[in-house]
């Protein structure tokens, strides 16, 4: 499908950003939007890159009372020689199918979501950051537009990507977090729609990230929502334990995210000799290992923090360290590898850049 660029005047630019320190992390946004429509009986159509600019949606619209919705992140990086690079986009449009398919929403080909937003990041590429620690974050997503207050799959979808220039994900870079275990709430269930990325999974972690920021910790552990005993995800991210060298994650069994820098973690993990388990850990069990020292290292992987560190872990109000409090030296390994890759410090020995 060919993709329609719409000319922009001078007079609807914005003006850019003077200082990339002080960019934050989603305040910002570019000129243009992707904007593809899909219509019952027709398909993806009108596939255009115009001025970033507000919705006009029906009152009536099935995203505004029934939540059929789902995005995506990932990020844009500026070498020092000037290349703009795209970070594993493939892996983002298949588990943006994936999800689409959990909703019951149209699953775009996979060639037209890397593409369009190849096309959105070159025709925006000014707008790409190059300061350490800055990048240009990519938001596709999908809602159900069609007026019609039923539950229904719709007969009427915008799939669109924005663009937002960002800083560091967590306002003290990369240092500790603390965090701790949620034993009442509960995030996902298998079988339901935790292993999609749908609005509605954030919205419903929002009480519980709350009631843990004001008992002093950045970030909630999610337990398991049947036995609310094995640990799942931290926040928004995957949340890996060192035993020594051995690098511990829950396994995928539908309530937990694919995601795609987890994924790159364990493969990043192998490269460098290090043994990989994933697996069940039981919360009292995962206790005993900090408080012994047979835990060495916990950290959280995301798009948009990439690796998070945790420094101490609290559960059932019993808080103890992890390893000597600090950044561990794995954790350490593993972030400065990801982050040299996307960068272009480090050779990418895996094929997961995509150069525009």
């Amino acid at each position: 499908m060919e993709i329609r660029i719409v000319p922009l005047s001078e007079g609807e630019k914005k003006a850019k950003f003077k200082d990339e320190s002080q960019l934050g992390f989603g305040k910002i946004f570019t000129d243009r939007m992707l904007l593809i429509e899909w219509k019952v009986g027709q398909g993806w159509v009108d596939a255009r890159i115009k001025k970033y600019e507000p919705f006009q949606l029906d009152p009536a619209a099935l995203v505004l009372h029934y939540a059929q919705e789902i995005f995506e992140g990932l990020k844009a990086y500026r070498w020092k020689d000037g290349t703009i690079a795209l970070f594993r986009p493939e892996m983002n449009a298949r588990r943006f199918n994936h999800s689409a398919d959990r909703l019951c929403m149209p699953e775009i080909p996979e060639e037209l979501f890397v593409s369009g937003i190849e096309q959105l990041v070159a025709a925006e590429r000014e707008w790409v950051p190059g300061a350490e620690g800055t990048s240009l974050y990519i938001r596709p997503a999908m809602i159900a537009v069609e007026p019609h207050v039923g539950i229904k799959p719709s007969d009427h979808y915008y799939f669109y990507v924005i663009l937002s220039p960002v800083g560091a994900y967590y306002a003290n870079g990369f240092n500790p977090v603390k965090i701790m275990v949620e034993d009442h709430y509960v995030r996902a269930t298998p079988g339901g729609t935790g292993e999609a990325k749908t609005g509605g999974n954030y919205a419903s972690s929002l009480k519980a990230g709350l009631e843990a920021k004001k008992k002093g910790f950045d970030q909630v552990l999610w337990l398991d929502g049947v036995h609310k005993r094995y640990i799942e995800e931290v926040g928004s991210m995957n949340m890996f334990f060192a035993y020594g060298d051995t690098i511990v994650t829950a396994p995928l069994e539908g309530s937990i995210l694919n995601g795609i820098t987890r994924d790159s973690v364990l493969t990043l993990a192998k490269s460098l000799n290090l043994k990989v388990e994933e697996r069940r850990i039981d919360v009292n069990d995962l206790m005993a290992d900090l408080k012994s020292g047979k835990i060495t290292e916990a950290f959280g992987s995301g798009t948009a923090a990439v690796v998070t560190p945790v420094g101490t872990l609290s559960y059932a109000g019993d808080t103890v360290q992890v390893g000597n409090g600090g950044v561990g030296k794995y954790t350490q390994v593993l972030y400065d590898t990801l982050t040299g890759i996307q960068t272009g410090k480090i050779e990418d020995r895996f094929g997961w850049i995509r150069k525009i």
